[in-house]
């Protein structure tokens, strides 16, 4: 995947030049990410474990957990190492893997929120339906299918970005690698117009799962508002409103990073928003998705802790 220039390391933005504020940072995210371990895999164990809990919602939950896990180890151990070190250096190869592994993840997590929103639809709008459409079969293969989109996607990205001639430096203005920020070491701009234009599909395609998201929705909160119930409406509505927060906060910081014009582009402004998309959803989505409103689920975890 060489491109054919000189470049065998790049230099990421550094969140602070004092020794104190760069302990203060690996401290910070170490925790962010200790947490992240615990409650993703907190979750993981008790699904896996638990037979009770082996059903389509949980099966999507796992699988989100995994990802949730994936996406958060790519980038924030080797920004941590970086702080303790003082050190910015990442390598040609480490670069290019960071950025296919945060894609590939990355994009499996949205294709799979998006089939949560399509699980949640047939639970509430056709719960006479929800075993024949959302089989153990029909959920492995949805699933497969989200990871297996978000690995295609992150090899077209991945491919295209380190194929072309970089002469601008290698100073990263992030504190990870990522394709916006390669794009600016490129020799020109008619050189990146490839991965723009690959960028652009991916932002269309996201769209429509965002649509998608958005039409599910409405047939929910249609479907709960006949609920004659006060209190299974306000359950039915505590369950999904999380879900589309998250998926909403998700897609309007990753399409503000990538698409966003580059008059407005700055580190403080893209550092805070890389923080936003890449290390709230993982450390939180545990606890938005799982544990709110889940007596089932914290029951089984109790039992999980106390034996």
């Amino acid at each position: 995947m060489s491109n054919g220039s000189s470049i065998t390391q790049f230099l990421l933005l550094a969140f602070a030049d004092t020794r104190e504020l760069q302990l203060l940072h690996f401290g910070l995210f170490l925790g962010i990410y200790l947490a992240a371990l615990l409650a993703n895999g907190l979750i993981i164990t008790t699904i896996t474990c638990d037979h009770r809990l082996h059903t389509p919602m949980y099966f999507f939950l796992l699988s989100l957990s995994v990802l949730d896990l994936g996406s958060i180890s790519t980038t924030l151990p080797k920004s941590m190492a970086n702080s303790l070190w003082d050190n910015r250096a990442i390598s040609y190869s480490g670069c290019a893997a960071q950025i296919f592994l945060f894609l590939f993840l990355m994009s499996s997590e949205y294709f799979l929120l998006t089939v949560m929103a399509y699980d949640r639809y047939v639970a509430i709008c056709k719960p006479l339906h929800y075993g024949t459409l959302l089989g153990s079969r029909a959920c492995v293969h949805m699933a497969a299918a989200a990871w297996g989109s978000g690995f295609l996607n992150a090899l077209l990205h991945t491919a295209s970005t380190f194929s072309l001639p970089l002469c601008q430096g290698n100073a990263v203005d992030q504190f990870f690698c990522e394709i916006p920020q390669i794009l600016k070491l490129s020799c020109s701009h008619s050189d990146s117009l490839r991965e723009v234009g690959l960028l652009v599909v991916s932002a269309l395609v996201a769209f429509v799962c965002f649509v998608f998201i958005v039409l599910s929705y409405v047939q929910i909160f249609r479907a709960v508002q006949r609920i004659p119930s006060e209190q299974g409406r306000h359950k039915a509505f505590s369950l999904c409103l999380p879900h589309l927060a998250v998926v909403s906060l998700f897609l309007s910081t990753g399409m503000f990073t990538y698409l966003k014009p580059p008059s407005i582009s700055s580190p403080v402004l893209d550092l805070v928003v890389a923080f936003l998309y890449l290390v709230v959803p993982p450390a939180w989505n545990t606890l938005i998705y799982s544990m709110r409103r889940n007596q089932e689920l914290r029951d089984a975890l109790w039992k999980l802790m106390t034996g």
